[in-house]
């Protein structure tokens, strides 16, 4: 049984090797017409260069992207309040 909805959280946080993409690829032309749900701290047009094959990155890219609806949130992380007091890269000091 396939999921009805699926989520990749953190998207493009590093770059893809050749298989890895190949396989994200081949995850999203399968999905077509059903749900993704895609997070990521990059914007889409930054997308492009952690694709090592730019072909298969405009191919990928133009599926989600062309058929998506975007919701773009702007300001500060929730995150910092969840890490522990004296964490080092807390600047509340």
């Amino acid at each position: 049984m396939r999921p009805d909805v699926l989520i990749l959280d953190d998207f493009a946080v590093r770059q893809l090797s050749a298989a890895q993409a190949d396989d994200l690829y081949e995850l999203v032309s399968e999905r077509q017409g059903r749900s993704l749900i895609i997070t990521s701290n990059r914007a889409p047009s930054d997308w492009y260069p952690l694709f090592p094959n730019p072909v298969v990155a405009e191919s990928l890219l133009d599926r989600l992207i062309n058929t998506s609806h975007q919701v773009i949130t702007n300001g500060p992380s929730y995150r910092p309040n969840k890490r522990p007091r004296n964490h080092p890269t807390d600047k509340t000091k």
